[in-house]
């Protein structure tokens, strides 16, 4: 798509700040236990952040029928998951969080599930497009029914392609008037913001400190707790939820360009690279010194939005691409 067209600067504008949750997310992850403004804004974005991601991903499968797409696919995906999934392992042992240097390509390393559960989605998407509606129902249905299955879990990242594969469907489906008709919806911006303002205030006020692993869908229901036979029914209300905040999500996305713009088409280098920031400060700073900044919010943005800037930056793109798009 060419990044002069309203629909681009669109989605490059939702990636932008889906990516900047992502890195936010991330920072704030392992200080979010003893403040709950932390732990509401954490719960929130991860209700969302990430199925909007993925529906956007699968808006763009739509050429899956095209000469070349599996291939493409491989070497844009699959390839890429493989090299850092190695880099990874290196980095850990280095680090000191792994005690030996094992290469397993089953287990994803962290942010990794994505790319092996994105490649996934793609093949996929060659048995389920032809349902079109009726594969969307179907997938929900598997979704909410891969939970009852104790053993899937992280192992090639089962649980997580099976749980978000709906929302990689879903944008698969929708088409650009779907788009339209969020945006040109009266009052659509005002809307979007009660419907995310209304969601903090829902979960600061009620959310359950135990039940962050549902937010993550990698884990079955036996994993996340003492499984219940209406499990299924909660994993539906959340994707009812999870839909509702990413359309107002959608609502309060510009539509027009500007200078940070670009970033939202170099997303995949902010998601591979910041990791690697993100556990370096982790081992190198005190959990004292952590804990005294946890209440700095402003500074957690601003970190945050500094690594979104830097590793989404021409030079970075420049020297990292042969690593991350194989390509010179």
């Amino acid at each position: 798509m060419a990044s002069s067209s309203k629909r681009s600067l669109y989605f490059d504008n939702a990636k932008l700040i889906l990516i900047f949750l992502v890195v936010f997310g991330h920072v704030i992850s392992p200080l979010k236990g003893n403040d709950d403004i932390l732990f509401t804004l954490y719960t929130v974005i991860f209700l969302f952040h990430m199925p909007a991601f993925i529906l956007i991903s699968g808006y763009f499968a739509k050429g899956y029928r095209k000469k070349g797409y599996l291939l493409k696919s491989v070497k844009k995906i699959l390839l890429p998951y493989l090299i850092f999934q190695a880099i990874y392992s290196f980095f850990y042992f280095i680090n000191g969080d792994e005690k030996s240097l094992t290469f397993d390509f089953l287990q994803p390393h962290w942010t990794l599930w994505f790319l092996l559960s994105l490649f996934c989605w793609n093949v996929l998407i060659y048995a389920f497009a032809k349902l079109k509606w009726i594969g969307l129902i179907v997938a929900v249905a598997i979704g909410i029914a891969i939970g009852y299955v104790d053993q899937v879990g992280n192992y090639l990242s089962l649980s997580r392609t099976f749980v978000f594969f709906p929302y990689f469907l879903l944008g698969f489906l929708i088409e650009q008037k779907h788009i339209n008709w969020i945006k040109n919806m009266k009052f659509s911006a005002v809307i979007g913001v009660l419907i995310i303002l209304s969601t903090f205030l829902l979960f600061g006020l009620s959310f359950p400190k135990d039940a962050v692993p549902w937010l993550l869908g990698s884990s079955s229901y036996a994993d996340m707790g003492n499984a219940e036979w209406f499990d299924g029914l909660f994993r539906m209300l959340q994707y009812l939820l999870t839909l509702i905040v990413i359309f107002g999500f959608f609502a309060v996305v510009p539509a027009t360009g500007s200078k940070l713009t670009i970033i939202g088409q170099r997303t995949l280098y902010i998601y591979l690279l910041h990791g690697f920031i993100i556990k370096i400060i982790e081992t190198a700073v005190s959990d004292e010194t952590l804990e005294s900044i946890s209440q700095n919010y402003f500074l957690l943005f601003i970190f945050s939005f500094v690594v979104c800037l830097t590793l989404g930056s021409y030079l970075i793109k420049k020297y990292t691409k042969p690593l991350i798009e194989l390509r010179l």
